[in-house]
């Protein structure tokens, strides 16, 4: 039996969870921070990142009718094309002996063999996007910062994993102190298509001064031909080539990563050229900001370009890496 064409919609809505969930086709419905409301359905998932301004939630509007379930630490939901799935639990002790941070390599590893078990078994083997949380991203010194480690453990779970395949994704750091990971992730019957920016090196390709493993994940994905979908954006950040640029600026650093994603788009409107030059009212932005005191000004720059005409989060949240102060990802239709 042939798949069914994918279909996805993504938006921020000012309701409540139960409102949402009540539609048979809302595949996953998230809040965000410590005063994000609480529901039992297996679609609705809470992020630890405090948000700035209203607290709207994100909904994933798939095809419908949608199934859920829950399996140990799993929860997912699917409608025949996408699979929405998450798994999140405590990070274990660590081990007597064991190298520094080797806990949080030893979770990502679980976590992406148990992942790409189940995707695999449920008949959604294609992964578009994941979206990793972690705490204390940056602490640690060289190849024993967390967010180096989690990627050695998270490149042990994907094991030989085809790198043509690497989905788009987000690594962001949780900042309350509660170290539980948390991974969720939107899987297809049917490939997408992995793009990267022109701008950056690919990220699986990054030298060897970044840790002893690069990170695994595309810088966007096209979705499936033919799909009613966005494309995926990844979490995207003032780097050119490989490295990280006006450590002094969190502005020139936002001007830096919006010049990135207009070279992805560009990229993406080469295969597609439906597809708009620029973000509007069809695009979902979420804005992770690493100082609390510089959220007003990015608030402000954003607000000067974009006006209320591309819908987007602001949050909390620590980069992957140190010097760097804003991070944006999202979907683009």
């Amino acid at each position: 039996m042939l798949a069914m064409p994918p279909q996805l919609q993504v938006d921020y809505v000012a309701a409540t969870p139960a409102e949402l969930l009540a539609h048979d086709d809302t595949l996953a419905v998230f809040g965000f921070g410590a005063q994000a409301p609480q529901h039992d359905d297996p679609r609705y998932l809470r992020v630890a990142l405090e948000p700035f301004g209203d607290r709207r939630l994100e909904r994933w509007r798939g095809r419908g009718p949608v199934i859920k379930g829950r399996d140990g630490d799993l929860a997912w939901s699917e409608d025949g094309a996408l699979q929405f799935g998450v798994i999140e639990f405590d990070e274990p002790e660590p081990l007597p002996g064991e190298a520094t941070n080797g806990e949080i390599a030893r979770a990502a590893e679980y976590l992406y063999r148990k992942l790409l078990a189940f995707t695999q078994a449920r008949g959604y083997p294609h992964l578009l996007r994941i979206w990793n949380y972690l705490d204390g991203i940056t602490l640690g010194h060289g190849d024993e910062e967390r967010y180096r480690v989690f990627c050695v453990g998270r490149a042990k779970g994907l094991g030989d994993f085809d790198i043509a395949r690497l989905p788009a994704a987000t690594a962001i750091g949780r900042v309350d102190g509660a170290r539980r990971l948390q991974v969720y992730w939107l899987a297809s019957r049917t490939p997408g298509t992995p793009l990267e920016n022109p701008r950056q090196v690919s990220a699986y390709r990054y030298p060897r001064q970044y840790g002893p493993q690069p990170p695994s994940f595309a810088r966007a994905m096209l979705p499936p031909q033919p799909a009613a979908m966005p494309l995926l954006l990844s979490g995207t950040a003032a780097v050119v080539g490989h490295e990280s640029r006006h450590a002094d600026s969190v502005l020139a650093q936002l001007d830096e990563t919006l010049a990135n994603f207009d070279s992805l788009l560009g990229v993406a409107r080469q295969r597609q050229p439906q597809l708009s030059s620029a973000f509007g009212g069809g695009s979902c932005l979420k804005v992770y900001v690493r100082d609390v005191e510089e959220i007003d000004n990015v608030a402000a720059a954003l607000d000067r370009r974009f006006g209320d005409r591309v819908p987007r989060i602001l949050l909390h949240a620590a980069i992957c890496r140190y010097e760097l102060r804003v991070e944006i990802d999202g979907s683009h239709g």
